[in-house]
């Protein structure tokens, strides 16, 4: 099987949702340091000034709950978006802040949505969507990943908890299907068995070797290394001498 060239690691894909994570705490830590408070700046619905919320909320929480329940997900979802999608991942974050953001501008309720969670729900939609509809047996496997470990974050889409926003999260989730038509387009190829290639040739294929057009099993010839009728087969026995009752 021809290996697959274009899916190769680089510890950039660790450094860079490593750096995701160091970005929010530190934001995080200075408003508890200097006495901050940017709420200000997460997404206001239908307000001029709330556009601006846009870019900065996914870097603003309200909590250490709040932090610690972004973080590890953010992390991990981001990793698998940068190793399996390299070619794109830039693009699926900056267009899922932006678009999932507009979107939660434009249903949400009059309070401040902040968190990344709208991301988060970008990047679980997307993984899942996208590796059902490329067709490649390494991206379904981890989309079904993605639902045993993030299945159960669909439920907050809908409005089941007052102080939780399910519109950034709902509007994630629609991103992210959304981009992952956009990006329909296999990123990873095909893995192709060597008979599935075009180049490939019957008769240089040493297991058909061993069988005629008929399918019969032909026998090595003698000088061959595998041998044939006048050859010697050596098997060699391991054993441990022990006392044993005779029978």
């Amino acid at each position: 099987m021809k290996k697959d060239e274009t899916l190769t690691f680089s510890l950039w894909m660790l450094i860079y949702p490593l750096f995701f994570g160091l970005i929010i705490w530190a934001v995080y830590w200075f408003e508890l340091t200097f006495g901050y408070d940017f709420k200000d700046f997460g997404v206001n619905p239908r307000t001029l000034s709330g556009l601006k919320g846009i870019v900065f909320s996914p870097f603003i929480h309200s909590s250490v709950d709040h932090l610690y329940s972004n973080t590890l997900p953010l992390m991990i979802l981001s990793s698998a978006l940068f190793y399996f999608y390299n070619k794109i991942s830039w693009k699926v974050i900056l267009y899922g802040i932006l678009l999932s953001g507009f979107l939660t501008w434009l249903i949400g309720r009059p309070s401040y949505h902040i968190g990344a969670s709208g991301l988060i729900y970008v990047l679980v939609s997307f993984i899942f969507f996208k590796g059902v509809l490329a067709g490649n047996k390494r991206l379904v496997a981890l989309s079904l990943v993605t639902v045993f470990a993030y299945g159960g974050m669909f439920w907050f889409i809908f409005p089941i908890e007052e102080k939780i926003s399910w519109e950034g999260h709902l509007s994630g989730f629609i991103v992210g299907l959304l981009l992952a038509f956009v990006f329909r387009k296999e990123v990873l190829r095909k893995e192709k068995y060597d008979w599935e290639r075009d180049d490939y040739n019957e008769d240089d294929d040493p297991f058909l070797k061993h069988f005629d057009e008929d399918g019969n099993f032909i026998e090595a010839p003698s000088d061959s290394p595998e041998g044939g009728e006048d050859s010697e087969l050596f098997v060699n026995y391991i054993y441990k001498e022990g006392n044993r009752d005779d029978e």
